[in-house]
């Protein structure tokens, strides 16, 4: 029998690599996307090209209904659920605390600490050996950020991962005993989109005198961490922070 794995924001960035990488080892991928369908449906039909199968469904983090039937179209199209990415995240533009609106606070924490929240809760209702399942696992993708703290820059965002930490902590220990294992990677900087959403696309090259290796990370570095963790060469390993960061 085959395995799937759900990987939010697949489309771009670090979800596509870890998509990509998931299929090459035998996953049946969904790949999550809020908006962009067409980047979405290209992740999808380069997994396929390569012999591998995969389906692109929209859902927004930060809807309930939206994640509930990401869950619900993997349970009716792929193989069973055998591991979940949690890996859609969101930031904003570089700010101090004293500047954020409220609109700003709800959004990051809806997106980056609910949305994973609930998409765990899903996962483990279909993957525990308590409810019938198989096991599985559960990766987070969390950020360095967590232990800098942005000042200046994205405190909100770097909390929002700090909870994300403490959840892969508590939620390990959880399920330990059914089956899965939950652990988190820690990305650096890391040569991703995601900075000009933050308003400053060469991020990455700005900062990367402060990593000790001299240089920002590539997206598949994170996407061979993940898939790590949800191996067997990783079996005794559960409410672990693995920090790919270039030594920061």
């Amino acid at each position: 029998m085959g395995k799937s794995l759900i990987v939010t924001g697949g489309s771009r960035g670090i979800g596509k690599a870890i998509a990509i990488t998931a299929a090459k080892k035998g996953y049946e991928v969904c790949v999550n996307f809020q908006s962009n369908r067409e980047a979405a449906a290209a992740v999808v039909a380069e997994i396929t090209a390569a012999g591998g199968k995969a389906i692109a469904v929209q859902a927004d983090m930060a809807i309930e209904a939206d994640i509930l039937k990401l869950f619900e179209t993997v349970d009716e199209e792929l193989a069973p659920l055998a591991a979940l990415v949690n890996n859609a995240g969101i930031v904003d533009k570089a700010q101090k605390v004293e500047d954020m609106s409220l609109d700003r606070l709800e959004r990051m924490f809806a997106t980056n600490i609910t949305g994973p929240f609930l998409c765990a809760r899903e996962a483990i209702k279909r993957m525990s050996t308590a409810h019938g399942g198989e096991g599985g696992g559960i990766v987070n993708i969390s950020s360095v950020a967590a232990k800098l703290g942005s000042p200046g820059e994205y405190v909100d965002y770097a909390a929002s991962k700090g909870a994300i930490d403490v959840m892969t902590i508590g939620l390990s220990k959880e399920v330990a005993a059914e089956g899965i294992r939950v652990n988190a990677v820690r990305p650096g900087v890391i040569y991703t989109d995601i900075h000009a959403s933050g308003g400053e696309p060469g991020r990455v090259d700005r900062v990367k005198g402060a990593v000790p290796m001299q240089r920002g990370g590539e997206v598949q570095e994170i996407a061979d961490a993940a898939l790590w963790l949800l191996s067997d060469e990783a079996s005794y390993v559960t409410g672990a922070l693995l920090d790919v960061s270039g030594g920061r």
